[in-house]
């Protein structure tokens, strides 16, 4: 059982794609500099897509969520992107083939994918998370 629980630990953590996060600024280089920019997400929303974007071009197809605030519901993830310059708490699960993950997610300002297919069920604004 202790294996079992490692294995998935250590599953979990490799969900996520590591990018060093960067301060957000209305002035500063990013989005253009970072590997997967906002595409068709606005300014000011939280974005997510079914799909991964193409790096470096972002994504253009319909996202399959777009917040400006707190949200719940169900949404499926590849790609996401924090177009705020505050920080967003994500909550999102996964169904392995014997279990379901609920796992938390603090979004800092920039994009970032998922390596599997996820289903995002809560978005909070936070100052910190």
């Amino acid at each position: 059982m202790r294996l079992k629980s490692l294995a998935i630990a250590l599953s979990t953590a490799g969900l996520l794609a590591a990018i060093p996060a960067a301060p957000a600024s209305a002035d500063g280089p990013w989005p253009n500099e970072e590997p997967w920019p906002p595409g068709n997400c606005q300014q000011g929303t939280f974005c997510a897509w079914p799909n991964w974007a193409p790096v470096n071009s972002g994504p253009t197809e319909t996202p399959s969520l777009v917040t400006t605030g707190p949200w719940t519901g169900s949404a499926p993830t590849k790609t996401f992107y924090n177009y705020t310059t505050a920080n967003v708490e994500l909550e999102y699960h996964h169904t392995w083939q014997d279990d379901s993950t609920v796992i938390t997610h603090c979004a800092t300002p920039r994009g970032n994918i998922f390596y599997l297919q996820v289903i995002v069920t809560k978005v909070n604004w936070h100052g910190s998370c």
